[in-house]
């Protein structure tokens, strides 16, 4: 039997590892058999290097263990590690291959007691749901305009100071109330039942409340704790004003969101969801300005064209029939003149009101300038029929006149009126030639002839 140290009992040599191999067969060997584990403990050594990864040591009373917390990972975390901070890990069991050291890839980290406050949550949701406070059919519509906005969230926070300076960019005239509450605590969500009542009284300067935004900036589970709160849920549900909920972030959902008339993702977004943008209102009125221009022109030209039409009628004007006419004329520009000083004074109106739109909200301004217009425009309507009748009743009385004195009158005395074939009223002989055809009007009938000679000699 050979003595040699190397050889196994069967006479086969075993295999020899290097310490780099023998560290990555017990990684994989770790690996396999841990692929994602829950770890409890406290946190120690946190380590924050420029790279971004977190590293940190998991300890009780009785052991540690190393960490690493990659920043693809923690960039979803939404706590701020600290020493002795109790915590719950997902992880994965791994081995650091260049010391030997086993450790913990981490990939989720929330406090401890979070889960807790999860289930809670759900049972709580779950609750409220079955009882009806989130259907559709029981929320408010909310203002798509509102003049006033209560705000309830921290005086001091960033949530209102985002509110307040986007309201002030988009449409300013809207005024808005802070409702001061706590956020975060065990006193925040009662507070926030009670403002939510005041608001509700409509008392003071809250009488003319139209909309209500409730919420704060984002934070973890155990921070938006008070907007999960069932007295809360209840009071948003109870208020008689709609009410807009905004707490945290985008991926941030609360009891409150779920059972507010609207859920906006973020403060922010319930202001732009609650405030018109005013360069849309101002594009709005310059629309009606120009439809207003035009419908004057269009209505000064039909009354030319009218005028235009009557004038025509008249064929054979004597001295009285040309006074009219000028008369005629005299009021048609006079007509245009007061279209024009109607269509100045609208404009002048118009630039004014586009000055104060700039300073207040234009919606009762445009409501009055549209009653107004619409009056202006009714009252200009029948002044222009009443105007055209007087003119229509003047020309019967003119055609009367010219019928008197129309030369077909005096064919029933024996007189009689000649034609050339483009039915011109000869009144000299020298204008028609022999052989042409013409047209010889009697009182009654027609005769139609040859020329057969023609005498240029006055008589």
């Amino acid at each position: 039997m050979s003595n040699d140290l190397f050889d196994s009992i069967d006479g086969q040599q075993e295999t020899v590892y290097t310490v780099s191999e023998l560290n990555r067969e017990a990684r994989y060997l770790l690996e396999d058999n841990f692929p994602s584990i829950l770890v409890e403990g406290e946190l120690s050594n946190i380590a924050m290097p420029a790279s971004g990864h977190w590293y940190f040591t998991l300890k009780d009373e009785n052991a540690q263990v190393r960490c690493a917390m990659f920043r693809g990972r923690n960039q979803f975390v939404k706590i701020k590690p600290r020493e002795g901070m109790q915590i719950q890990l997902k992880a994965k069991l791994s081995l650091y291959e260049g010391r030997g050291d086993y450790q913990l890839i981490v990939d989720r980290m929330s406090p401890l007691g979070e889960g807790a406050l999860r289930i809670a949550f759900e049972a709580l949701k779950n609750k409220l749901h079955a009882e009806g406070l989130f259907d559709e059919d029981c929320k408010q519509e909310v203002p798509g305009m509102p003049k006033h906005i209560g705000v309830i969230t921290s005086p001091t926070g960033a949530a209102i100071r985002d509110i307040v300076s986007v309201l002030k960019r988009r449409f300013p005239a809207i005024q808005v109330t802070i409702l001061p509450v706590p956020v975060q605590g065990t006193e925040a969500a009662p507070a926030m039942v009670r403002a939510i009542q005041l608001a509700n009284k409509k008392q003071g300067v809250l009488q003319d409340l139209d909309v209500l935004i409730i919420g704060r900036g984002g934070g973890s589970l155990e921070d938006l704790w008070a907007f999960n709160d069932e007295k809360l849920a209840r009071a948003i549900f109870a208020s008689e004003l709609p009410v807009v909920s905004a707490v945290g972030h985008e991926v941030d959902f609360t009891i409150a969101d779920f059972v507010a008339d609207m859920r906006a993702a973020t403060p922010s977004a319930a202001a732009e969801l609650l405030s018109p943008d005013q360069e849309e209102f101002i594009a709005l009125f310059q629309a009606y300005q120009t439809q207003f221009r035009s419908l004057l022109t269009d209505k000064v030209k039909q009354g030319r064209q009218a005028l235009q039409w009557l004038r025509k009628r008249i064929k054979h004007p004597g001295r009285r029939l040309q006074e009219q006419a000028q008369r005629v004329d005299g009021l048609e520009l006079k007509l245009r003149r007061e279209f024009h000083y109607s269509l100045s004074q609208r404009r002048h109106e118009i630039r004014a009101l586009s000055q104060q739109l700039l300073q207040h909200s234009p919606h009762s301004l445009i409501r009055e300038q549209r009653q107004e217009n619409s009056y202006l425009y009714s009252r200009l309507q029948k002044a222009i029929q009443q105007h055209l009748h007087n003119l229509r009743l003047q020309l019967g009385d003119m055609g009367h006149a010219l019928n008197n004195l129309s030369p077909l009158n005096i064919l029933s005395r024996g007189y009689s009126m000649t034609y050339n074939e483009k039915d011109q009223l000869l009144t000299r002989s020298n204008i028609i030639k022999k052989g042409e055809k013409i047209r010889t009007r009697l009182h009654q009938g027609e005769l139609i002839s040859i020329v057969d000679q023609v005498n240029n000699k006055p008589e």
